[in-house]
């Protein structure tokens, strides 16, 4: 349980931070305390300086430490929030890796989305959450909605801070299963490239390679199998930038295959007719310190049947 102080003001709610919140993000901070208001209010009442620390003005990734005031603005709920089918509960829990009293790692299927918001009613969060509501599940990091694979969450706010912090700082490890476009013999490479935000495209924003403002990230591609007009590779981010192994392949000129944002649409609409319906990005395994005895977890995640399938085809 949270614990703060909090006091009501001209129908704001003052809040007082206390050790449990230590150093988390004022964003998740706020999601925690109105359970059931969508995530574009909240992120509203933050450009529109709603929420203020201290005072003033904040951004959503800034940190809160104990003692800080947290002013929060009067915000409706959604009726009862979006009803997760039982359906999807029972996929997600049943594809838990691994489990202890701290945190899990589970096995995202390709489609869902790792937490609601953006029109999208519910995710493996909110799955989780219904399934097993007596535990305080957090994510620890974030999978695309089309990527499958090793999502690790976290059981309370302690130890979901405590995993995201092994994110952040670059001490948990990741490895990748993708299919790139065209065949590429490069056998290993490191790619190292700064991601900025591009321009608008169809609704997003994609990641582009920029010398000037771009954040540093970098790559590493192994070859691990030639296809006719294909190159399955181990790809393994060693930053933690938005799309980075996308626009990384990319920027390599062997996009990912069925990549709707970043690909060729040529050759995603010849392996759509040969049954790939999905982003061939898999998050094979992983490996990060546990968040109470610091001991290494490594967990793997096997590759899905129909990236097995389309392989076998190729």
């Amino acid at each position: 349980m949270s614990k703060t102080d909090s006091k009501q003001s001209t129908g704001a709610e003052w809040v007082t931070v206390g050790p449990d919140h230590a150093d988390q993000r004022i964003d998740n901070f706020l999601m925690g305390r109105l359970k059931g208001v969508p995530r574009s209010r909240i992120y509203r009442m933050l450009r529109k300086g709603e929420v203020r620390i201290n005072g003033g003005r904040c951004r959503p990734a800034d940190r809160l430490q104990p003692g800080d005031q947290v002013r929060i603005p009067p915000a409706s709920t959604r009726q009862g929030g979006a009803t997760v089918p039982q359906g999807v509960r029972q996929q997600v829990v049943a594809s838990l890796l691994f489990e202890d009293d701290a945190m899990a790692v589970l096995d995202k299927p390709a489609g869902l989305a790792v937490h609601s918001g953006s029109g999208i009613p519910y995710g493996v969060i909110e799955a989780l959450a219904a399934a097993r509501p007596e535990i305080g599940w957090g994510l620890a990091h974030r999978l695309d909605r089309g990527t499958s694979g090793c999502l690790v969450v976290g059981k309370g706010a302690g130890n979901t801070r405590s995993l995201q912090a092994a994110f952040r700082e670059e001490r948990a490890s990741k490895a990748y299963l993708a299919l790139l476009v065209g065949r590429w013999e490069a056998g290993e490479r490191l790619v190292e490239a700064p991601l900025r935000r591009g321009p608008e495209q169809g609704g997003q924003r994609p990641m582009v390679v920029a010398a000037e403002g771009g954040q540093p990230a970098r790559t590493r591609f192994l070859t691990l199998r030639l296809f006719p007009g294909h190159t399955l590779v181990r790809a393994e981010p060693l930053t933690g930038r938005t799309h980075q192994i996308r626009a990384h392949a990319r920027h390599l000129g062997h996009p990912l295959a069925g990549d709707p944002l970043y690909g060729d649409p040529d050759a995603n609409r010849e392996l759509k007719d040969r049954g790939l319906n999905r982003m061939f990005l898999h998050s094979a395994e992983i490996a990060l310190p546990h968040p109470e005895t610091g001991e290494t977890i490594q967990v793997r995640a096997g590759l899905p049947a129909e990236l097995k399938a389309l392989l076998d085809r190729l």
